[in-house]
């Protein structure tokens, strides 16, 4: 199954993250995440999670306050990349603590990073979740470690200070 883009929109049409696996202009990504932007959240929550786009077939599937979007090919299984989008987030769920909106804004890199072990050139690379969340510690603990190295102390503990206020 090749995967041609996942991107993230939020009710009122926001983008919260794009990730694309096919080559297009600027102008060409920003027309179609606008156009399937429209499309999904146009479409009513009985309606099937599956439409057809241009050359390509949209799966999405809504959680809380966000689409989950995903381009694949006409002749790709649109229920694995239904379980694609759910392993997704799964893990976000996981490494969050039940993730929100707030948590995709605020610490996208993350939700990159883990989309990125998950995903590489428009294949699933990895469908464990376990494996996916132990690299992702692993990258946090080289962080933490360089960023104290550095005398920039806890990063997160800066963020926390930061929420508070």
């Amino acid at each position: 199954m090749t995967i041609k883009y996942i991107f993230l929109v939020s009710r009122q049409a926001k983008i919260r993250l794009a990730k694309w696996y096919t080559m297009s202009s600027q102008k060409e990504k920003a027309k179609t995440m606008k156009e399937v932007s429209q499309l999904v959240l146009a479409r009513k929550p009985k309606q099937c999670n599956f439409v057809e786009h241009r050359d390509t077939k949209v799966v999405y599937r809504k959680y809380a306050s966000l689409y989950f979007v995903a381009g694949i090919g006409l002749d790709d299984n649109e229920l694995l990349m239904l379980e694609i989008i759910h392993r997704y987030v799964e893990v976000l769920d996981r490494y969050f603590g039940n993730v929100c909106e707030l948590d995709l804004i605020f610490q996208f890199q993350k939700a990159y990073f883990i989309l990125d072990e998950m995903i590489m050139a428009g294949e699933l690379q990895e469908s464990s979740k376990k494996t996916v969340l132990r690299v992702i510690a692993q990258q946090d603990e080289t962080e933490a470690v360089e960023n104290s190295e550095r005398g920039w102390g806890d990063i997160k503990t800066l963020a926390n200070l930061v929420d508070t206020y």
